[in-house]
């Protein structure tokens, strides 16, 4: 994996991680699309971790 994709991972990481954060903070949020987004979150945590132990 390169150290592009590696920083475009932790790029929309970052930018879910705001979009839950905003969402969460609606007085009427929409649980569904947060548990989206969070699975979105974890599917790339999974990748940045599978890297790191590769390296």
């Amino acid at each position: 994996m390169e150290l592009s994709h590696i920083s475009a991972l932790e790029s929309k990481h970052a930018g879910l991680e705001r979009r839950i954060a905003e969402e969460q903070g609606r007085p009427s949020r929409n649980d569904a699309l947060i548990r989206e987004l969070k699975r979105r979150k974890l599917r790339i945590k999974e990748e940045l971790a599978q890297f790191q132990q590769v390296h």
